[in-house]
């Protein structure tokens, strides 16, 4: 690459000018120093060589900048930016002139440190929110012109199909649910607040957004496997016989026998639960017996929130018990039936719990 320093003509005769009246000063005044510079000067601008642009590589880095500007797209239907290294916006296209007007800095999108992006060369995606639109930024750092450019995408079409496909899910998931319940008498509030327990205990014990999401949505199906139990069993006024009852433990199986053949995350974790509610801390539940942390989370979490709910609810062999007798049981199951990090965890938490109670009451 050539070290021009971009002078004009005018430029060139006056070193060419400057360049001989110094050799003739220096050839009379015998200066040979002076002759040297005037030599230079005159094949610097013979050339157009600047040293001082060799030195600190400044056309290497006015061409890398001037490459990245040429090829910004700024006529892309999407909005286009390139931002210094103090985060000024260096350019943007028209669509991002019109759409994001209030954006004036690099600070403005609420991002990681920009100084960051450009050392790392990160390549990267976030999603931003700005009026009823919703924006994916892919992020780009260039280490050599200190810059940082983004693109935005207008996802607003794709998050709303996600989000009815979402509740869509969640209504189909409900309504499974609500099969089992029904056919024991119970009502449908029942998984919605088993759900939101769940997702709430989740959270409490420390899994993230994700795991808690999707234990919501796989909760409701903890009693699935009842659709095979018969009526008579199902629904006895009084205490079920020893065989009855052991009818009766068979459901989390046929949960777990309708559910594992999935391979979607949901129902996979749904069957966990199906299958596993029903276990206790110290070995001596079913259907496998399963003891303390061998117990999955998601079935030691939903025996916790199914517990809770259908001890505060009537059903038809018993009446609903009040809160401090409900609240003596899980202090005294403590570590026996359930895990005591999650029951510290819902006592210590408990207006949460009756605030999703309250909210979803039965009618």
């Amino acid at each position: 690459m050539k070290n021009t320093c971009n002078i004009k003509k005018y430029d060139v005769y006056f070193r060419l000018f400057l360049s001989f009246i110094l050799l003739i000063i220096a050839v009379f005044m015998q200066y040979y120093s002076l002759m040297i510079f005037s030599t230079i000067l005159a094949y610097t601008a013979l050339k157009k060589h600047c040293w001082i642009y060799s030195f600190f590589k400044i056309n290497e880095k006015y061409s890398a900048e001037n490459y990245y500007m040429a090829h910004l797209p700024k006529y892309n239907p999407s909005a286009v930016f390139m931002f210094d290294r103090d985060g000024e916006i260096k350019f943007e296209n028209k669509n991002a002139i019109d759409n994001f007007s209030h954006i004036k800095n690099f600070k403005d999108f609420n991002f990681m440190d920009l100084s960051e992006i450009i050392q790392t060369e990160l390549n990267d995606i976030f999603y931003y929110d700005y009026k009823e639109f919703s924006y994916q930024f892919d992020v780009v750092g260039v280490k050599d012109i200190k810059s940082v450019l983004v693109y935005a995408t207008d996802i607003t079409e794709i998050m709303d199909l996600n989000e009815e496909i979402e509740k869509t899910q969640k209504e189909i998931i409900y309504t499974m649910g609500e099969i089992g319940e029904t056919r024991s008498r119970e009502t449908g509030n029942h998984v919605k607040r088993v759900a939101e327990y769940s997702e709430l205990l989740a959270l409490l014990y420390g899994l993230n957004k994700q795991e808690a999401s999707k234990l919501k949505m796989a909760s409701p199906m903890h009693d699935i496997g009842k659709v095979g139990i018969p009526d008579a069993i199902l629904n006895k006024p009084g205490r079920h016989t020893v065989d009855e009852f052991k009818v009766m433990q068979t459901h989390s199986i046929l949960g777990y026998e309708m559910l594992k053949g999935s391979d979607r995350p949901i129902i996979k974790a749904a069957a966990i639960v199906a299958l596993e509610h029903h276990e206790k801390y110290d070995g001596s539940g079913y259907p496998n017996g399963t003891a303390g942390e061998d117990i999955h989370i998601y079935g030691r979490i939903t025996a916790i929130a199914d517990v809770f709910d259908a001890l505060g609810s009537k059903r038809v062999y018993k009446e609903a018990w009040d809160l401090n007798r409900i609240l003596d049981l899980f202090k005294e199951e403590k570590g026996k039936q359930f895990d005591p990090k999650l029951v510290d965890l819902f006592l210590d938490n408990l207006d949460k719990f009756l605030s999703i109670k309250d909210r979803y009451k039965d009618i």
